[in-house]
């Protein structure tokens, strides 16, 4: 199968690029066995590599390393985490939210620590993000935000309000009210960090089989189309793909999202909008939406809204959805008139994981050495390392490690429920968050409908 038509893979370099692994060959012994050769699976083979050169670490990917979200991202690596803290400090205890939300933090520094002692040219921009209140009630959730950022031990250094003033002068967007700003994320050129990231790992002795479908798991084993790879530890790390494993399609829902990008822009549209420092931006809307300037002056720029297919299906033209690409340029427009006239070069989209109460995990089976991690909601590309580092110590048995004490290592979420409902509940979900907006520019108040869905959406 080709690899997507994202801008991030149309603007790779070759050596980058590179041939097709090789497939698995036949039966195969390793100590540790991972599923998924995203952002998660070469995560954690990385750091294992680090600490135990001598271990045998096989990654099996079914297309190629970084095909699924690692390669078609917004490019956030932040520190977002998809439960908020309040939710985090339910499940365990307000101590442990608060170390929960500094470890993401730490998180963006580790990435960018990586990426500059592994060389890799990745387009890291460490310049924050800016989020702008474009409305009254959009007002008032940035406000709350910043409250919950000290409540949670986050300081001015960490989430800082921002006039209407501070917020145009980093982002020139329409019917700026306020903001805020976090320097806790960098803009990054997804597929080449993947691309990278696989490389360097192979480099570090872990094997990548692609073309490798993964037909089932159990205690101590991966079948594969090819064969059946043995090992005492064995990783998934499918995210949004964990509905093709057989028992686990009702783990995470395949949610799509989908992007947009913009040919270059010139330097008077610049002008106008900003982002100077390559910041990443949103709005406090409910729909979720992102965007950032690319390293050559793109704007790239995605959300939510696309439907969830019935049974948790995944196919290739799921990727791509008309009218979403069409909402997606109308509110572009709406943000930054100045590019009504440029052209959208690249469309795309694919699948994120969502587990059924938002709540990302990482864990081990200690009596069946199954580990996994995922159910990012689209946060994954920050929050994957730290799981790479989670399940490195957990499947080492650092037992002493401060990572394997997070609220959400072994956590459990619970199941979808099965169809019809699975799909009747998620979709309107959507249509929530999506009429939420319409009824809060309508009325000036905060939706009500919003606020109840909330409490399902990890709140």
């Amino acid at each position: 199968m080709s690899v997507p038509p994202s801008l991030w893979w149309s603007t790779l370099p070759t050596h980058l690029l590179g041939p097709r692994r090789p497939a698995l060959g036949g039966d195969l012994d390793v100590d540790v066995a991972i599923v998924g050769a995203g952002y998660t699976g070469l995560w954690t083979a990385y750091y294992l590599a680090q600490a135990d050169p001598s271990l045998r670490v096989a990654v099996l990917e079914a297309q190629t390393a970084g095909y699924g979200a690692s390669g078609r991202n917004g490019g956030w690596c932040s520190a977002l985490f998809p439960a908020s803290p309040a939710a985090l400090a339910r499940r365990s205890s307000p101590d442990a939210a608060r170390r929960m939300v500094r470890a993401m933090a730490d998180t963006v520094a580790e990435v960018g620590r990586v990426v500059a002692a592994e060389d890799m040219d990745v387009h890291w921009a460490h310049g924050g993000t800016v989020l702008a209140a474009r409305t009254p009630t959009q007002v008032a959730r940035a406000r709350e935000s910043v409250e919950e950022a000290r409540d949670w031990g986050l300081g001015e250094d960490d989430l800082r309000w921002l006039t209407a003033q501070e917020t145009e002068a980093r982002l020139g967007a329409t019917a700026v009210l306020a903001g805020t700003y976090t320097p806790h994320c960098a803009a990054i050129h997804p597929a080449r960090l993947v691309r990278s990231l696989a490389q360097t790992v192979e480099a570090a002795g872990v094997t990548i089989y692609e073309d490798t479908p993964v037909l089932s798991l159990e205690p101590g084993v991966a079948r594969t189309a090819h064969g059946r790879v043995r090992a005492p530890l064995v990783v998934r790390a499918t995210e949004g793909y964990t509905a093709t494993l057989p028992g686990y399609r009702r783990m995470l829902a395949p949610v799509y999202s989908l992007m947009i990008a913009t040919e270059p822009l010139p330097s008077r549209v610049w002008d106008t909008i900003g982002l100077t420092a390559r910041e990443t931006f949103a709005d406090f809307r409910h729909l979720i939406i992102y965007g950032q300037r690319t390293a050559d002056d793109r704007l790239a720029f995605g959300g939510r809204g696309a439907p969830y297919h019935f049974g948790s299906t995944i196919r290739p033209e799921f990727d791509a959805d008309p009218a979403v690409f069409a909402e997606l340029r109308r509110v572009l427009i709406d943000l930054f008139p100045a590019v009504a006239d440029a052209l959208v070069t690249h469309s795309w989209g694919g699948p994120l994981g969502v587990p059924r109460d938002w709540m990302a995990s990482v864990g081990l089976d200690t009596r069946t050495g199954l580990a996994w991690a995922g159910g990012y909601v689209g946060d994954g590309v920050g929050t994957s390392n730290l799981a790479g580092r989670t399940l490195a110590d957990l499947l080492l048995g650092h037992s002493d490690s401060d990572l394997v004490t997070l609220p959400w290592v072994n956590h459990r979420s619970p199941r979808w429920e099965p169809e019809p409902l699975r799909f009747a509940g998620v979709n309107a979900g959507l249509r929530v968050m999506t009429g939420a907006d319409a009824e809060e520019n309508r009325t000036g108040r905060p939706s009500r409908r919003a606020a109840v869905a909330g409490r399902f959406l990890g709140h």
